[in-house]
């Protein structure tokens, strides 16, 4: 798991730091002041809201949104507790759920990733050629992730602790050992690895699989849901559009203000991820046809406590529907004549 600073200081840092803070004076008059919080550096994942952003999807909504960059040591749902931004991105099911469970106050109310990008990669030509083949083998995994896809993992495969090895999110120890399997996201680490080390893992894309977690959730506290329901919904419709314009249309826009946040990331890398993005259906998935880009359903979430309350995780009389609401979605956009 990352390293979590005192909120106080990540506030602070945040602000400082964020080039939208810079773009104060600009602010169009009577417009609501979004501070929208995302779990890493700048970067393709999130695209949609940096496409929402810059083609002004919220301005023409009436939203003033700042997107404060995260990474190393940040953590959105302390953040969101701490009042420090208005919004924020949700990474995975079980924050949501980790959430309810402390008692914190904040909800999904869409899901820009229905399927989460989480994949196992197992190195060519060792005889892995299905998840299962995976079963006694070590596996790099990160410490959110031992009480996160761990637990789906070990209940479907019958995996065991023992295999778990320490990740780092350094790629080094898994090139090192042909056995080993890595975990990674299906945008990001196996392009790395073959662009750096000349070797194509076998990739694992657990959401294919049959893990049921919803992903890049945008999470708002409760109390702002009560207190501007028309900005939240607002907001939920204008990142929908800009998903479908970063995926669909010219992501140029998106990707300028993506390299201008962070000066690490290469237009190869956001091209790539794109692209991922597109082909494995992260965004863009079945729900989405009826019920438009960011849909969640009651049944998803249903299977998803059902999966970690069975494992454990969660007491099976947790009141999981208290983490989203499905209030603010309203299916697909209606064509254009």
């Amino acid at each position: 798991m990352k390293s979590i600073l005192p909120v106080a200081v990540l506030a602070a840092l945040l602000a400082a730091c964020s080039p939208a803070k810079k773009e104060e004076a600009a602010k169009p008059a009577g417009a609501t002041t979004i501070r929208f919080a995302t779990d890493w550096k700048a970067e393709a994942e999130q695209g949609g809201f940096y496409e929402a952003l810059a083609e002004g999807e919220y301005a023409k909504r009436g939203l003033d949104v700042k997107i404060v960059q995260g990474g190393p040591g940040v953590n959105v749902p302390q953040l969101l507790a701490a009042g420090a931004v208005d919004m924020g991105v949700g990474s995975n099911a079980f924050i949501v759920l980790n959430m309810v469970q402390q008692g914190v106050p904040v909800r999904a109310v869409a899901a820009a990733f229905q399927k989460d990008p989480e994949v196992l990669l197992a190195h060519a030509g060792t005889g892995v050629n299905k998840l299962a083949d995976l079963k006694g083998h070590p596996i790099l995994l990160g410490d959110a992730s031992v009480t996160g896809i761990w637990v789906w993992l070990k209940a479907k495969f019958g995996f065991t602790d023992d295999q778990v090895r320490k990740y780092t999110f350094n790629n080094g120890p898994f090139l090192a050992d042909k056995r080993a399997a890595q975990q990674g996201y299906v945008t990001s680490e196996p392009y790395t690895i073959e662009k750096e080390a000349h070797e194509k893992p076998v990739v694992f894309l657990l959401a294919d699989e049959g893990y049921p977690g919803y992903a890049n959730m945008v999470l708002v506290p409760d109390a702002l849901i009560a207190k501007n329901p028309a900005a939240v919904k607002a907001f939920v419709e204008a990142t929908a559009k800009g998903w479908s314009d970063y995926l669909n249309g010219d992501p140029k826009p998106a990707d300028a203000l993506i390299l201008k946040d962070n000066p690490e990331m290469t237009q190869d890398v956001l091209d790539q991820a794109r692209a991922k993005m597109k082909s494995y259906g992260i965004v863009e998935g079945a729900d989405t046809k009826t019920g438009g880009i960011g849909v969640m359903t009651d049944a998803r979430w249903q299977a998803f406590f059902d999966m970690a309350s069975g494992q454990g995780l969660y007491p099976k009389t947790l009141d999981y529907k208290k983490g989203y609401t499905l209030q603010f979605l309203s299916g697909p956009p209606a064509p254009a004549k």
